[in-house]
């Protein structure tokens, strides 16, 4: 009689260890369970650690809900300012909502994906070129909203959306490195022209100046030949003061003094 009571509990002993090596779960520290029994949503959210189901009744999903980084293939498409552009960009979201993301979409990674490839698009096509170029952060911002409004109902939240690159057509990037080298042109010119007009003040001031005082003018010239001397050159272009050829000719013209013999 004891040995048929020790064979009984054995018994009951190995199929309670089978049940429970059947019906042993253990969702991760980044993961949440979903059990769905008869195909019907049962209970809450299975947190992190060891759980229990009902075998051949329960079946445990387990959803991830580390931030997803998923690039976004390349767009093309046309610009407000009519420009064709490609543009790439990068989305990260996560699952908050472990059950939406289980029964309300087929696949969230994909409807994400499609989402953010057609919100994309739909950027480009609202966009002018200058704003893919340098006004990002507000593209981002757009592209963040359009994506994270449908993706809600998802069980999805989406963190961060970048731009990552912008491509042109190689004549549009020729037209614009003409468009820039002539804007650097302009600022060159517009900068020698003030240039001029500041020099050309200076020396009419410088004038008047020595014209009030005759001796400037002698004494500019003497700078003038010592600064041409330093140069140490072969032939020396000196010139002529024209007060000075006055004063000779006026010499001239005068009467010799009287000879007194």
């Amino acid at each position: 009689m004891l040995q048929e009571l020790l064979g009984v509990a054995a018994a009951v002993a190995a199929g309670g260890l089978v049940y429970l090596g059947a019906a042993a779960r253990v969702v991760k520290q980044y993961e949440r369970g979903v059990v769905l029994r008869l195909g019907r949503l049962r209970g809450e959210v299975r947190p992190p650690g060891f759980t229990l189901v009902v075998p051949a009744v329960d079946r445990l999903r387990k959803v991830n809900m580390q931030i997803v980084t998923m690039p976004i293939p390349a767009q093309e498409g046309i610009s407000r300012d009519n420009v064709t552009v490609r543009v790439d960009a990068v989305v990260y979201f996560r699952v908050v909502d472990a059950a939406a993301a289980l029964i309300n979409v087929e696949d969230y990674r994909f409807a994400v994906s499609q989402m953010a490839q057609t919100s994309l698009r739909s950027i480009i096509g609202k966009s002018e070129l200058d704003d893919l170029l340098s006004n990002r952060e507000k593209l981002n911002e757009g592209l963040e909203l359009m994506i994270d409004s449908p993706a809600i109902g998802w069980g999805v939240q989406i963190d961060r959306v970048e731009i990552k690159d912008v491509s042109l057509p190689d004549a549009m990037k020729r037209s614009m490195a003409r468009q820039a080298e002539a804007d650097r042109e302009r600022r060159a010119r517009i900068i020698n022209a003030d240039a001029e007009l500041q020099a050309s003040k200076k020396l009419a001031e410088a004038a008047k100046e020595m014209s009030e005082q005759p001796a400037a003018l002698q004494l500019r010239l003497l700078q003038t030949v010592v600064a041409v001397a330093a140069e140490k050159n072969s032939t020396l272009v000196l010139p002529f003061p024209v007060e000075l050829l006055r004063f000779l000719e006026k010499a001239q013209q005068q009467p010799p003094p009287p000879h007194h013999g």
